[in-house]
């Protein structure tokens, strides 16, 4: 995860240059760091977990990992849809609790990887205090339109996927 606590905010932000893998959701455009991407997979059956979070499918198993898969779409609270041909799991590693762990999320569709200029990274908009933005690293302002950066760990929040 890039850090954005370290550095005086414009630098903070800049510093979030660099190649993003991009991925739509609801006609919206997102991207996480190549660095955190492991793969992407079509999809597959998932096995569901009781008791968890709707926003958690379940597990698959890939290669003998059994890897815990998130649904973007509602984990941002956006209709559900059909999955496609389109639809694809895209496999992240992330820190979780100091441990690394490796985690599914269903996306609508992988667009590219895109490398964006830190100039082009400006902060998520302030909506007020009843609407947190904890999630966006940033907001890459590119001609094909803005791409919302996300940080994975703030996206996946307090569900403990260790346990």
């Amino acid at each position: 995860m890039k850090d954005k606590t370290n550095a005086p905010a414009d630098a903070g932000i800049s510093a979030l240059g660099g190649k993003y893998l991009t991925f739509v959701l609801n006609r919206e455009d997102y991207g996480i760091d190549i660095h955190r991407i492991k793969e992407i997979i079509g999809m597959m059956d998932i096995t569901t977990v009781p008791r968890t979070p709707a926003h958690i499918k379940g597990v698959i198993n890939l290669r003998g990992k059994v890897i815990p898969v998130i649904d973007l779409r509602i984990r941002f609270s956006m209709p559900a849809q059909d999955y496609t041909d389109k639809t694809c799991i895209v496999v992240v590693e992330m820190d979780q609790d100091g441990t690394t762990l490796l985690l599914g999320m269903v996306v609508d569709s992988v667009s590219e990887v895109l490398t964006v200029p830190g100039e082009a990274v400006g902060p998520p908009p302030a909506f007020g205090a009843a609407v947190t933005t904890d999630w966006i690293l940033g907001l890459a302002k590119m001609d094909s339109g803005v791409k919302i950066l996300l940080d994975i760990e703030a996206v996946v929040g307090d569900t403990n996927l260790t346990a």
